[in-house]
């Protein structure tokens, strides 16, 4: 039982590091532009907000949205009580909260491969960007789809993945204007307040993919705030530490990126019956980790002999 814990927990805070690689990168970048005085509050305050506001309120939050009848008092009591007349209403939600986390993550994963700008592991992920109008053609199939077979089984489960998409296009669209957002920090005259806010709620967008993702791994909420909060510490140190190093491994998003498409289709699957060892999703994390720190560090070997 011991070791069980222990993989969850190290799965859950690899996948929260690696999935934050560019939130941490952005914050190094507009903290660079702000007094020593606010990148402190920053990182005291932040760390707090991140970490038991933001991460510690969303694992609630989610089951209360997969259960409207509970209360958020009975949602509290079920998470450190585990009382059994509420026990069954969140079992009977399980499949809901999957479904619409998984395809939250899967879209997040094939808005990655189709429309974003990368460092390219693999030739296929050249072509694939090179087709990136095919990307609102398969979203919409494979949505459609789902919802569909889901409709078959429980229309509340059709519910849930229209929920997951909507979920999706909000916080993309967010995303996407962040790197806007960020030369515009760097501009002089903003305020040190206004970045310190707008960082705050980047990372709060951040934040969802790992919480989603976290219900691949378990849906045990204190397991998730432990090894979630633990993620968000190591990511707040390579904020302030190690960030340029940890930027120039040029693949260890793409290995982000496939954890969560593959931990998106794990839930999918959940919510349709298939069931899964406890192991699986932190070993996928970390077999997609080492595979493209391998990939990262061969491309960093061959820049230095060029550059010879």
């Amino acid at each position: 039982m011991i070791w069980q814990f222990v993989i969850v927990v190290f799965g859950l805070a690899l996948f929260e590091i690696i999935s934050s690689i560019d939130n941490a990168i952005i914050n190094a970048h507009v903290l660079e532009t702000m007094p020593a005085k606010f990148r402190k509050i920053f990182l005291f305050w932040g760390i707090i907000f991140a970490v038991f506001v933001v991460r510690g309120l969303l694992p609630f939050a989610i089951i209360w949205i997969s259960n409207p009848k509970l209360s958020i008092i009975e949602i509290f009591t079920f998470v450190f009580s585990k009382n059994s007349d509420i026990s069954h209403y969140v079992a009977q939600s399980t499949p809901l909260l999957l479904l619409g986390g998984g395809i939250y993550l899967f879209l997040v994963f094939l808005a990655w491969l189709f429309l974003e700008e990368k460092n390219y592991a693999f030739l296929v992920e050249n072509f694939l960007h090179r087709q990136s109008v095919w990307f609102y053609a398969l979203s919409s199939f494979t949505i459609t789809a789902i919802i569909y077979f889901s409709i078959k089984i429980n229309p509340l489960l059709a519910l849930a993945a229209s929920i997951g998409a909507t979920a999706f296009f909000i916080t993309d669209g967010f995303k996407k204007n962040s790197e806007e957002k960020e030369k515009e920090l760097m501009k002089p005259g903003i305020s040190a307040w206004s970045k310190i806010l707008y960082l705050e709620i980047l990372d709060a967008s951040f934040s969802i993919d790992g919480v989603i993702g976290a219900f691949a791994f378990t849906m045990s909420v204190p397991l998730i705030l432990l090894g979630n909060g633990l993620g968000a510490f190591v990511v707040r140190e390579f904020t302030v530490k190690g960030v340029k190093v940890i930027s120039k491994f040029a693949y260890l998003k793409n290995g982000a990126m496939y954890s969560i498409g593959f931990l998106g289709g794990v839930m999918i699957l959940e919510s349709f019956g298939k069931e899964f060892p406890f192991w699986l999703a932190p070993l996928n994390t970390l077999t997609l980790l080492l595979l493209f720190l391998w990939l990262s560090y061969k491309q960093l070997k061959s820049v230095a002999k060029v550059a010879k």
